[in-house]
Order: C-alpha cells, then sequence, then structure tokens
C-alpha cells in the first residue's frame, strides 16, 4: 500500500501449501484483506499464464473465495505491475536478511522469530523525509481501506483431480476413499485439508470423508457400495451361525468348521451363503441329515454336503456298530433260519 509498511515471514518453500499459508500469515498482520492481491506467475499461484486470462490455481482462488479478494496475476516479464512488491524485496534483503546472514537457526521457528524482529525496528523506523513511519503511515491509509478477516481462519486445501477406479474409490496421497459406484472411470476434483476429504463432480460435492493418513487402506461408506456389496458388507460369522442353527445343530457345526478353515471368515462367505441355500433346494430336514453324515465321515465341506444331497445318501441309514448288531438279531429270528437246534 501507500505505506509501504512490510510483511515477511520464511518458508520451507514456494510449493502451494507453504505459499497460501504465507498469504494468510501477511493477511493476519495487516489485520485485513485488501481488494485485489498481485502476484507473480509462479505455478502455486498461476497453472497457466495468459496476457488476458490466466488459469489461476485452484487452491488459490479458494484462498480468494475464503477472503473475498480478487486474484489478478502480474503480466509476465512487466515487474513495473507489481512495483511495491519488487521495492519490499529489496528492503526485505537489505534490512532482514543481510542483517541476518552470519546467523545460523537449527529450526524454522526460530528464524521466523529473528524475522519479526527485525520486521518491527524496520516498520517503526522513522522516515527520513517523510513524517511518521511505516507503522504509523500504514495505520492511517492503508489500514482503514483494507476489508475485515473473516470469522474463520484459514485452512489450506489441495485440489487435485483424479480418476474414479474400478472399486469405485480414488485415490490421494495413497489412500484410497469412496464415491458413489455409478462414477466408476469418471474424473472428480479431490479437495484435501489437514482433516476432511470433499470429492466433487461437475461441481457437486459427491463425497466427504475424514482424512485419512494410512497409506494403501480404504475409506468406504456403505452408501457408496454397489448392492451385492451392501450385502457382503452386513455379513458376519454369528449372523452366518445363528442362521445355520435355525436349520439345524449338524448343519451350525458344518458352517463353523467351514468358517475356521480361512484366517479371514470373509473368504469363507460365499461358501456358507452356497451351503445354505440346499435348504431351498432339498429342504432344511436333508440338508441337516446330509451335514450329520459329513460330520460323521469327517469331511464338513460345502462339496461334501452338496454331493451327499445330490446322491441321497442323506436318506440312506448310516452303518454303525450298533446297527449291524440289531441286524444280527434279526437274523437270528427270521423264519428261513433253522437255528442251533437243528443240528443236534
Amino acid at each position: 500500500g501507500a505505506s509501504n509498511y512490510t510483511f515477511a515471514c520464511a518458508s520451507w518453500s514456494q510449493q502451494s501449501e507453504d505459499w497460501l499459508n504465507a498469504h494468510a500469515k501477511a493477511f493476519a498482520f495487516f489485520g485485513g484483506v485488501p481488494e485485489i492481491v498481485v502476484p507473480d506467475n509462479l505455478k502455486s499461484a498461476v497453472r497457466k499464464t495468459d496476457r488476458y486470462e490466466p488459469d489461476i490455481n485452484p487452491s488459490y482462488q479458494q484462498l480468494a473465495a475464503h477472503y473475498q479478494t480478487a486474484i489478478v496475476p502480474a503480466r509476465p516479464y512487466k515487474p513495473k505491475d507489481k512495483a511495491k512488491a519488487e521495492v519490499a524485496v529489496q528492503i526485505v534483503e537489505r534490512w532482514i536478511m543481510a542483517r541476518l546472514r552470519h546467523q545460523t537457526f537449527f529450526t524454522l521457528a526460530s528464524l521466523n522469530q529473528a524475522i519479526r524482529f527485525l520486521l518491527e525496528d524496520l516498520n517503526q523506523r522513522p522516515f527520513k523525509k517523510l513524517p511518521g513511519s511505516r507503522a504509523s503511515q500504514f495505520a492511517q491509509r492503508d489500514k482503514p481501506a483494507l476489508k475485515p478477516l473473516p470469522s474463520q481462519p484459514y485452512q489450506y486445501t489441495d485440489i487435485k483431480q483424479a480418476r474414479v477406479h474400478i472399486d469405485y474409490h480414488v485415490e490421494y496421497d495413497k489412500h484410497y476413499y469412496s464415491v458413489g459406484h455409478h462414477l466408476v472411470k469418471q474424473v472428480v476434483e479431490v479437495q484435501a485439508s489437514d482433516n476432511t476429504i470433499a470429492i466433487y463432480h461437475h461441481g457437486k460435492r459427491i463425497a466427504s470423508h475424514p482424512r485419512s493418513y494410512r497409506q494403501g487402506a480404504h475409506s468406504t461408506c456403505v452408501e457408496h457400495m454397489p448392492r451385492a456389496h451392501k450385502e457382503m458388507q452386513e455379513w458376519s460369522p454369528e449372523r452366518f451361525l445363528s442362521w445355520a442353527g435355525d436349520i439345524g445343530v449338524e448343519t451350525r457345526e458344518v458352517v463353523n468348521a467351514i468358517l475356521q478353515e480361512k484366517r479371514h471368515h470373509e473368504q469363507s462367505y460365499r461358501r456358507i451363503l452356497a451351503l445354505l441355500s440346499n435348504a431351498k433346494k432339498y429342504g432344511r430336514d436333508r440338508l441337516n441329515n446330509a451335514c450329520g453324515r459329513a460330520l460323521l465321515i469327517h469331511s464338513p465341506t460345502r462339496s461334501s454336503v452338496e454331493s451327499i444331497l445330490k446322491q441321497g445318501l442323506d436318506q440312506v441309514p448310516v452303518e454303525t456298530p450298533g446297527n449291524a448288531e440289531q441286524e444280527e438279531l434279526n437274523l437270528d429270528h427270521h423264519e428261513n433260519v433253522r437255528g442251533e437246534d437243528y443240528f443236534h
């Protein structure tokens, strides 16, 4: 502004997050927001330079919307478009950077603390030919023209485009977030803050997730799943055991045996569903009898139970030592058997 009131801070880089957070610090330092911000054409500000219609970085546009200000980049190779900024750079180099050049700082915070001290000295230094200082002139001339700061603090949001994978998830920072399954292969916009992931399609928010920093993991909403996946989500070992128990004790034992075969129960769910579906085809009693026979032969598997049902073995009495003994007793009293007295 007219006062040349100066702000400076150190950051790790000129990447988008550092660049935009520096804006937030500057606005807080000034205690207000100007009508127009005139930046240079670095990538964090402008995606594609153009003399008349520069393509502003979406994250930068979002910052401008938050502070209700306009971004008007300087024209390429036209330093006079931001003459005040060019002069401020020279002042900071002479009055701050030069005075710190022999010091070593081990943290960014300690460097910024030293900068703040020298910045205060710079802005309070009296002008040589004009009355007052940068600070006093700012309070009189520039501060009244600033718009108030927004009530909510600015939070950096990274904005990127992503394509929805075949599993209806999009990847951001090596974590996967779900969207509606009907958007598979569509391009969406991911807006990521420190705490939230918001996903947009054609300007409409379609999903929102708490941000996760677990790489390779998935954040999935049930409402985004296709019907078949929703049904699988509702399955559990307890539900299958209860369902099998309604058919019979033997069926429950077979289901429990199938569940114990795999390290992860989910790997057994489809086989159990196939097993229990035989109750519709053969009836509950036959299925339970077949499960009982499978347990007797120590083969409690879906394939064994279905083989028993197909061959009708569930309807054949099982041979046991007790049955064989009873058959011998019955033979002793048959009319065609003469008995031991006949031979004496």
